[in-house]
């Protein structure tokens, strides 16, 4: 009896280099101004519901700028993830996120 190939779900979920429930980094960039910092831990919590803002690790650009933001958030899912990036990307006040 042939063997079924993988759909994209199981295919996707073993070649996944993350094992899922983990902390997970993502840094994200914008131009330093009032209320982005609480705006990328609003969007943080979105995501986890138990996202510890007191880990929140701030860099200002040398010419104060440009300010970074280093989120941990608890990963479940690529899923998860992929919305997550998406809706960081997305927002006015961002410029990056890795």
């Amino acid at each position: 009896m042939p063997t079924q190939p993988p759909t994209a779900t199981s295919a996707s979920h073993q070649d996944s280099l993350i094992e899922y429930p983990t902390l997970f980094p993502i840094k994200v960039m914008g131009t330093k101004v009032e209320g982005l910092v609480q705006a990328i831990t609003h969007i943080a919590m979105q995501f986890d519901p138990v996202f510890d803002a007191s880990t929140i690790e701030l860099r200002e650009s040398k010419g104060g700028k440009y300010q970074g933001i280093t989120i941990t958030v608890m990963a479940t899912s690529r899923a998860q993830l992929d919305e997550l990036y998406r809706t960081l990307s997305t927002h006015p006040m961002v410029k990056v996120v890795l």
